[in-house]
């Protein structure tokens, strides 16, 4: 990939630093989710357990915790509070994301629905969400109340706007990023501009944070979606061409129809309106995406959003957190967990 992807030590390190300094409180987020999932049901207990503590970067939760940490933010409990608020919706997410990809695995480990079904599955993401929506109510903030709800229905829009796209191969580029923009990149801002209600900063470092955490997000799942065509051996549990064989059209896929001759376009739009798609299918798709340096160009497309990201926090006085949150960038490019 040559200088549009920075060095995996350097990307995971930046990622270390931001773990490290927010060590302690992180461990607090994990302790209140436990306690937050704690119920009279066993299976409930059980299967978020076993979702829980499959890994997971605790990603949105340390941009939370680092972004009141930039703002000022000097009290105790809310931060931890809201932290724990922010990852319980990705984890819900996640659970319903299985049910509907039918997925076996995540991070390497078999997923709930592989194990308990899928009915529970969906109803254990709903208990999630209860309870994340219980925390928020008990927090009072209306503000971060009406964002992180709002924020939630955004990310069940980007699925269903997904869903009806799927098996486009001509899909717009312009749609992909408002599926990923709902996805992904809203709870990223979502949990960045949480951090700075907490330390009630103004509007101007409100949006900056926003900014940050949405761009961030669309670089981290644009190169999630290049990955899929690119590493060569299983990386985070994700399987290669995942998203190609349950027909999610991605940039990498739209970046070769985009590019490619009629005859091109045309085995694109057949084998992705396919209920299943083949191992040579696979293959075959590629090489196209080897003759139109498809990866490289989806890479260079995350690096746009990395940029925008990290100008976004110029606002700040430079600071150690300041660093530390501008760093992170280059870890949505190329890290190796």
């Amino acid at each position: 990939m040559g200088s549009v992807v920075p060095l995996k030590k350097s990307a995971n390190s930046a990622y270390l630093e931001l773990k490290n300094l927010l060590s302690e409180k992180l461990q607090r987020v994990e302790n209140l989710i436990q306690l937050k999932l704690k119920s009279d049901v066993n299976l409930i207990e059980k299967m978020s357990n076993h979702h829980l503590s499959s890994g997971g970067k605790r990603l949105r939760a340390l941009l939370t915790l680092g972004s009141a940490k930039l703002t000022g933010y000097k009290e105790n409990n809310r931060d931890i509070n809201l932290a724990a608020c922010v990852e319980l919706i990705h984890s819900a997410t996640l659970l319903h994301d299985d049910v509907i990809d039918e997925s076996e695995l995540r991070r390497g480990v078999k997923t709930t629905n592989s194990i308990w079904g899928n009915q529970s599955s969906i109803l254990v993401g709903d208990y999630l969400l209860s309870r994340c929506f219980e925390m928020m109510v008990e927090d009072g903030d209306l503000e971060v109340l009406k964002l992180l709800s709002s924020t939630s229905a955004k990310i069940a829009q980007g699925e269903v706007l997904q869903l009806q796209h799927q098996g486009e191969a001509d899909l717009l580029e312009e749609t992909y990023i408002d599926i990923i923009n709902l996805k992904t990149a809203s709870l990223f801002s979502a949990a960045t501009k949480t951090g700075a209600c907490l330390s009630r900063s103004n509007n101007k470092e409100k949006k900056a944070l926003e900014s940050y955490g949405r761009n961030l997000g669309l670089a981290f799942q644009i190169a999630d979606d290049a990955l899929d065509y690119y590493a060569k051996e299983k990386l985070f549990g994700k399987q290669i061409g995942k998203d190609f064989f349950e027909g999610k059209v991605t940039l990498p896929l739209i970046t070769i129809f985009q590019k490619g001759n009629v005859e091109e376009r045309e085995f694109l739009k057949e084998i992705m309106k396919k209920n299943k798609r083949t191992e040579e299918d696979f293959s075959e798709t590629l090489a196209l995406i080897y003759k139109y340096k498809a990866v490289e160009a989806t890479f260079k497309k995350a690096e746009y959003f990395v940029n925008v990201s990290f100008d976004a926090l110029a606002i700040f006085p430079d600071t150690k957190d300041k660093r530390i949150l501008q760093n992170l960038t280059s870890f949505s490019l190329n890290r190796s967990f």
